[in-house]
């Protein structure tokens, strides 16, 4: 289970280590083999009181957990050996380790589960709920949503594949299970509510819009099911938020609305495609809603637009504020981003968008994504990671108030969320005056010094009127 925040040693089952992503067992005997029986427990642990108590809606979830088992798998994997750094991201390693995921059955020998839990494996097999072990071959993996197929071989016989729910009506409150493998115990129930949707801008991953819940999600619980009182899949679970390796309540799916294209377009092409429209975006806050005269905080607010993309041909400015797509309300950036990017190349959406404090209606034709969407703004310059970059105009430096003693410099026109650009604390509409105090005067300047740079880069940079240094990490 990857993790979203430092991790600190786990020492509550002798037989295993936590690595990012899942459990992996040190040098698990036979007896430690045979996963352990289901069990089925409250968000706290403790055991159901009786089955008259075990309803939720009408719903016996002993019903629902008998159903829905067969549908969920473990994942084990061998690769390099990887040492956990926070934020979950790898370092490290050289001799060979064994790691244990979930995943769930969506279609006939077909598996959902976190790319993650699959990545730089140099061998795959699926476990069933029966025991039965499984190959598998990789259909595709998509690192921006943290999701892979998997194609099962041999006796797929038994494995019945789960309906997928429609996640967008899940409402707060709502009773969920997650189902799956923590630490390699086992196959596993936990029972919680949904305690939060649309989740985003956590850093895990390039596209959030994550399902939060209190069921207990542990390491080894990476692909699972979360599913509803129907017992359908409302999400893969794929992170937690702890400081101490284990679950406090406070875990993350990707909603089953997300999974549903996604997997479509791994099982057919084997990679996903997704749509563009070429503009930098933030989420509007009472004081930029005031300042502009705006009714409330809602809607997205459209800092840059890239030249020649999809959103320049629609007729959208700087300063516009999105407030509808496709007829349906806008919430904020990370859920707009997400939505356009699932909407996929080629497709025609409208946009319902306040100018001045009057409506607009315009229509986009959008793009396929450029290869990184990290450099995809004006210019299409990729520079320090996270972060896109364009040349200083004299139109811009005028809207900037740059001084004229600052000579030279180049634009950040976009800053991925949960970046290394972000944590740094860059921001769209930051200006680069120096890379460790050489002066940059343009973007191929910029690449120049940043290609040197190992560890640490120094960046001085102009905004709202002074300068700053901000220090970040290659």
């Amino acid at each position: 289970m990857r993790e979203v925040r430092a991790l600190l040693p786990l020492v509550t089952l002798p037989l295993f280590v936590v690595m990012p992503g899942c459990a992996r067992a040190r040098e698990p005997s036979a007896t430690a083999a045979t996963p352990a029986p289901v069990t089925t427990q409250s968000a706290v642990g403790a055991p159901l009181p009786s089955p008259a108590l075990a309803r939720v809606g009408g719903a016996n979830i002993a019903d629902v957990v008998e159903r829905v088992l067969p549908s969920v798998v473990s994942v084990r994997s061998k690769r390099a050996e990887r040492s956990a750094m926070p934020f979950g991201l790898p370092f490290g390693g050289g001799h060979e380790a064994s790691g244990l995921g979930s995943g769930v059955v969506i279609g006939p020998g077909l598996v959902v589960t976190n790319n993650h839990v699959v990545a730089d494996a140099e061998q795959l097999k699926v476990i069933t709920s029966d025991k039965r072990e499984l190959g598998v071959k990789v259909l595709g993996t998509d690192p921006k949503s943290d999701l892979a197929l998997l194609s099962l071989e041999g006796d797929t016989h038994g494995l019945v594949p789960l309906e997928l729910g429609d996640s967008s009506r899940l409402r707060l409150g709502d009773v969920v299970l997650a189902v799956g493998n923590p630490f390699g115990v086992g196959q596993t129930v936990t029972m919680g509510i949904v305690s939060a949707k649309g989740r985003a801008n956590m850093g895990i991953v390039d596209y959030e819009d994550f399902i939060q819940t209190d069921a207990a999600i542990n390491p080894g619980n990476s692909g699972g099911a979360l599913i509803d009182m129907e017992g359908r899949l409302v999400g893969i679970n794929t992170a937690i938020l702890s400081r101490s390796g284990g679950n406090v309540g406070i875990g993350f799916a990707i909603p089953s609305n997300m999974v549903r294209p996604i997997a479509a377009a791994l099982s057919t092409t084997g990679k996903v495609v997704r749509g563009y429209l070429g503009v930098s975006i933030q989420d509007v806050d009472q004081e930029i809603a005031t300042a502009m005269k705006l009714p409330g905080p809602a809607g997205v607010l459209v800092s840059d637009v890239q030249s020649g993309t999809p959103a320049a041909r629609a007729g959208l400015v700087r300063g516009d504020v999105i407030t509808e797509l496709e007829g349906q309300k806008v919430d904020g950036a990370g859920q707009f981003r997400n939505r356009i990017a699932t909407t996929g190349a080629g497709k025609r959406v409208k946009l319902g968008v306040v100018r001045e404090g009057k409506p607009v209606a315009l229509v986009a034709e959008l793009e396929s994504q450029p290869g990184d969407l990290r450099s995809a703004g004006a210019g299409g310059a990729r520079g320090f990671d996270g972060m896109a970059l364009s040349e200083l105009s004299p139109e811009r430096r005028r809207e900037l108030a740059v001084p004229d003693a600052l000579r030279g410099g180049v634009l950040v026109t976009d800053v991925e969320a949960g970046s290394p650009a972000s944590r740094a604390g860059l921001r769209s509409g930051d200006v680069v005056l120096e890379v460790n105090r050489e002066k940059v005067e343009s973007v191929a300047r910029f690449r120049e010094l940043y290609s040197k740079t190992t560890g640490r880069v120094l960046m001085l940079i102009f905004r709202e009127g002074s300068t700053l240094f901000v220090v970040g990490r290659r």
